[in-house]
């Protein structure tokens, strides 16, 4: 295995034709249909970004998943949320998503998805991996599987979305924006224009072609959307947004140009959702989508809970806390905020880089959703983005990086020297006090370490920075 090979409990994710190649994708692909296979629902739903290496890998994939016998549902190039929402339509035994997100162009990546639309916990992700490594049973000539397309995965999606009650689409409309669009050409390109010319918004747009060339580097981070930033004072946008390649995260660009950073996506999807008395504005429950099937677990109507992950920046518990919410913290990754939420029967949650979680729709991050909920705080309150960021407590956030090494000796150093505060080794660990955090982990989806910490200035969130990166050498 190389350094570069990246194994998570729900998939995998490598450098093209190093790490990930078509005999590997085949295998890996075929071991997850034999496990959806063997719990009743042989049925898996295959979907993939705009990644040059998607095509080739959906093919290997396909053939991997025919081989052991179950039906492949193949939605094309789409969002991941799309993908995932696709699996709780068909009723799916599994989903396949072939993406890597936000990394860069060289690689890709293997992302499965359990029958309730979320990845595979720990447990699942074991039996898939111990699959591919013995070699699932393959199907005879007589019990291949059979391929159908989906082409109305994206629709369906979209349509899920505007009907949500917490979406107020005719305020939208009355409104009529500008809104500047950048999709790194990647699958954002299938889904975003459309949401938003349904709003009625005027799209001014960059990047919208879907041919995985990314233009720059993916992570939609403030110092990677200048040129978004050029095209929202240009065109007079109301907001900027950026998607990154697979669609699951959202970030924002105020009316002057300006990149916010990514965590105010889900303060402000609080906001919109909750509004200040810490439910829902019309005060009900909601249907939650077609035929009024509610997905929201039963939850106390006095005191809703919004959950994050333990990088999440503190103006989202501010939001939260403004509302009247409990606000609880998940491990980072989105299958530990989605498990939590669905445990704790959260009405609301996410992660802080731009990854909106709405049970009434699905629990999964979904820029799509992420757009419409900004979209509607802004007609509803009448603000502009930036009134709405200065309008909170203002916090500044380092994101760092660092060489993978072990990290036990680090984080016994960091704790002898702060036993003020509050310690959460759940997910490496997080020093947690009234106004700041620091958060030393190592990465799931690439071979360094992490380094995060915010506080009311820059330079005290850089001195945290500095301070953790002398203790790892």
């Amino acid at each position: 295995m190389s350094d570069t090979l990246m194994v998570s409990v729900s998939g995998m994710r490598g450098l093209v034709g190093t790490d990930l190649t078509p005999e590997r994708v085949a295998r890996h692909a075929a071991a997850l249909g034999a496990w959806a296979a063997a719990a009743g629902r042989p049925a898996v739903v295959l979907g993939r970004d705009a990644r040059t290496s998607g095509p080739m890998f959906a093919r290997a994939a396909t053939a991997g998943l025919m081989s052991v016998g179950v039906r492949v549902i193949d939605v094309g190039m789409a969002p991941t949320p799309t993908v995932q929402l696709a699996v709780e339509h068909h009723h799916a035994g599994a989903g396949l998503i072939l993406t890597a997100s936000h990394n860069p162009i060289e690689w890709n990546a293997l992302k499965f998805i359990g029958p309730d639309g979320i990845f595979l916990d720990a447990d699942a992700g074991a039996r898939v991996r111990a699959l591919a490594e013995q070699g699932p049973a393959r199907a005879g000539w007589d019990g291949i599987g059979a391929v159908e397309e989906d082409s109305g995965a994206i629709a369906r999606h979209l349509d899920l979305v505007l009907a949500l009650p917490e979406v107020d689409a005719a305020a939208v409309r009355a409104q009529g924006f500008t809104v500047a669009l950048d999709c790194v050409r990647g699958a954002g390109g299938t889904a975003m224009p459309a949401l938003l010319e349904r709003l009625g918004c005027r799209v001014a747009g960059i990047n919208l072609e879907t041919d995985g060339r990314f233009p720059r580097p993916p992570e939609p981070l403030p110092e990677h959307l200048g040129d978004l930033g050029r095209l929202v004072r240009e065109s007079g946008a109301a907001v900027g947004i950026a998607v990154d390649p697979d669609v699951d995260r959202l970030a924002i660009v105020d009316e002057r140009g300006e990149a916010i950073g990514e965590d105010y996506t889900l303060a402000f999807g609080v906001r919109a959702v909750l509004g200040r008395s810490g439910r829902r504005e019309d005060g009900k429950a909601g249907s939650g989508g077609e035929g009024g099937t509610s997905r929201r677990p039963a939850v106390p109507t006095s005191r809703p809970t919004v959950v994050a992950n333990l990088s999440t920046s503190l103006v989202v518990a501010d939001a939260a806390r403004e509302a009247g919410a409990r606000y609880l913290r998940a491990p980072v990754g989105e299958a530990n905020v989605a498990r939590m939420m669905r445990d704790e029967g959260a009405i609301i949650g996410g992660e802080g880089n731009g990854g909106v979680i709405l049970p009434a729709l699905h629990i999964g991050r979904d820029a799509p959703l992420a757009a419409a909920l900004l979209l509607t705080l802004l007609a509803r309150t009448g603000r502009q983005v930036s009134e709405l960021v200065q309008a909170a407590p203002r916090y500044c956030i380092v994101k760092a990086k660092a060489p993978r090494s072990d990290l036990g000796a680090a984080y016994a150093a960091l704790r002898a020297r702060h036993p003020d505060a509050e310690a959460d080794e759940r997910d490496g660990l997080r020093l947690g006090w009234a106004d700041r955090w620091l958060h030393l982990r190592p990465s799931g989806t690439e071979p360094i370490v992490r380094l995060i910490a915010e506080a009311p200035t820059a330079g005290e969130a850089e001195a945290l920075i500095q301070e953790t990166r002398a203790l790892l050498g």
